[in-house]
């Protein structure tokens, strides 16, 4: 009998190793496992409410929603500070599991780890796909004697340093912007860094600041608004759809091109079937024609890149900024 009792015992266990072996050879198929997204998944929003990343976030969550299916509930977080460095750190920092998402824009992401050690880096991240192409511009109030660009580098030649404008800080697209048009124009102006743009709103707005460094799509809202602001130029390479009136900076005899991209990535390593979720949940909400209307409506430029899109244009960024801070860099004392 213990010889009988001790035989079943081992080909009872021998066959539930072998069950075992079968089922990790052979997974349950992702329908039979527990669904993704079963749990709000949080979205970082690297700066403060009311600036073009974050209106465009809020824009886009009920189509990432609608399009992730079933239980898809997005939470929006602000985390500004640092030029974007503290939300890039927490998302690049996050479980790998598809519940932290998160912007990353360009070209912040690419100079931090430029000009400094940092735990993160682009290819930190599953990237899941660029949203928008967001050209540089320069605005005054609306009473300002600014008339033109000549007009603010004659000021500015006359008065080295007494120009204030307002950015998102150093490291920002905003924050390189200026800097290229001091080096164009051989001016000095002096920057005064707040956490986001709608912080640079209100200061522009208040004649707290001379001029501020923005982008074109918060420029164009905030005119809408109200706020009693005008524009300099943009810095694209031909006048936008979105602002066909306004000239450029190279019509007005200063070359300056600068723009920012807004992407979504999430931490590296996600589950495969999560990361092809989360990329075609995003291709399908740029592409639905209500959300189309709505960024047009916030004069929003979008331009979707896939993610090998996305990453190819990264990799160009990072040698292009490599190089700048190389020959000179942007970081001013």
């Amino acid at each position: 009998m213990f010889r009988t009792s001790s035989t079943a015992a081992r080909l009872r266990a021998g066959c539930a190793a072998a069950a075992l072996a079968a089922a990790a050879a052979h997974p349950l198929p992702a329908a039979a496992q527990q669904a993704y997204p079963d749990r709000p998944i949080n979205m970082l929003i690297p700066y403060a409410p009311g600036g073009g990343t974050d209106l465009i976030a809020r824009a886009v969550v009920p189509y990432l929603q609608k399009y992730l299916g079933g239980k898809a509930t997005i939470v929006v977080t602000n985390r500004p500070g640092a030029s974007g460095a503290i939300s890039f750190n927490e998302l690049a920092h996050a479980a790998p599991d598809g519940y932290t998402i998160g912007f990353i824009n360009t070209p912040p992401l690419m100079m931090i780890p430029v000009e400094r050690r940092t735990s993160f880096d682009w290819k930190s991240y599953d990237l899941i796909g660029n949203l928008v192409d967001d050209p540089g511009i320069l605005v005054v109030p609306q009473d300002s004697p600014f008339k033109d660009l000549a007009g603010l580098r004659d000021y500015a030649r006359a008065h080295p340093g007494g120009v204030t404008v307002a950015t998102t800080g150093a490291s920002t697209d905003d924050n390189i912007a200026m800097m290229k048009f001091e080096a164009n124009a051989g001016i000095k102006m002096t920057q005064v860094p707040y956490k986001g743009a709608g912080e640079v709103r209100s200061a522009i707005a208040g004649k707290q600041t001379m001029v501020a460094s923005i982008n074109v799509s918060e420029a164009l809202q905030y005119i809408k608004g109200g706020t009693p602001i005008r524009a300099l130029g943009q810095m694209s390479a031909q006048r936008t759809g979105l602002a066909p009136d306004m000239p450029t900076f190279a019509e007005q005899g200063f070359p300056v091109e600068m723009s920012s991209l807004r992407g979504l990535g999430a931490p590296k390593g996600l589950p495969a079937e999560v990361r092809e979720r989360l990329v075609e949940a995003l291709a399908a909400a740029v592409a639905d024609p209500e959300f189309k209307a709505k960024a047009a409506s916030m004069d929003t430029p979008l331009r979707y890149l896939a993610p090998d899109e996305f990453a190819a244009f990264l990799t160009q960024e990072e040698t292009l900024y490599r190089r700048l801070w190389a020959e000179t860099p942007w970081l001013q004392p």
